[in-house]
């Protein structure tokens, strides 16, 4: 098993299907809809993953510097892929969607140097790039595909969404396409022929939902990048391995 993480989260730290490459021998099929993250993906995966490395390594890190980037109006698709990285490194909490600032003071009075590391964001990307040959990657919708494929009883289904059931509103802040039918997506998960793991905000609401089609659930600990410990569910059809 192969593990590396690109993105910092306020959420949860080394998490989410985005945030997180574990690949085993088979191939992984990633979709993500939000164009920003596509973007960085995308480009990893394609022709312009060492360049994105690259790009990484040798920006020196400037107020002036940062601003000039994240003002792009019209840049390109590896431009985007850079931006964002940058914006996820240099951002409150990580957050990419509308609205969310640049650091002032950051960890240890650091400011917008607090999580940038280029050397080690280069080493992920390069380290990725040895089995993108066993990655495909989509830009689309997640429960679509989950749909076209809920007949296949060899894939295995990794679902981490939007954290916005039963009115909750961190995921509203975190990401950008953040409105979803919660209802919908357990439906849909129910019917998978293939094991499949979902993780959720523990909320009563989510807990029924996973009640009401027949799902096991369990809480487990996790800590955010302020290292606050907090808890999360885990959901799938059996979770007695945990």
């Amino acid at each position: 098993m192969f593990q590396t993480t690109l993105f910092d989260d306020e959420r949860v730290e080394h998490h989410h299907i985005v945030n997180v490459a574990s690949v085993p021998q088979r191939s992984v099929i990633m979709v993500e809809r939000d164009e920003e993250v596509a973007a960085v993906w995308a480009t990893i995966l394609n022709d312009d993953g060492a360049w994105l490395a690259n790009e990484i390594a040798r920006f020196p890190l400037t107020p002036e510097t940062v601003q000039a980037v994240l003002s792009q109006t019209e840049p390109t698709r590896k431009e985007m892929a850079f931006r964002t990285i940058l914006k996820n490194r240099v951002n409150h909490g990580g957050i990419l969607a509308p609205g969310s600032g640049v650091l002032k003071q950051g960890e240890n009075g650091r400011g917008i140097l607090s999580r940038w590391y280029p050397e080690t964001l280069k080493r992920r990307i390069l380290d990725i790039l040895t089995i993108r040959e066993r990655i495909s990657f989509l830009e689309g919708d997640g429960p679509e595909v989950m749909r076209q494929n809920a007949h296949r009883s060899d894939a295995v289904f990794f679902i981490d969404p939007p954290y916005t059931a039963s009115g909750k509103k961190a995921g509203r802040r975190l990401y950008t396409y953040f409105e979803l039918d919660h209802e919908e997506l357990f439906r849909i998960a129910a019917t998978l022929q293939g094991e499949f793991l979902m993780t959720y905000d523990d909320a009563e609401g989510v807990r029924e939902l996973a009640a009401r089609h027949g799902l096991a659930t369990r809480l487990v600990a996790m800590k955010n990048t302020h290292h606050a410990k907090m808890t999360e569910l885990l959901i799938s059809r059996n979770l007695d391995w945990i």
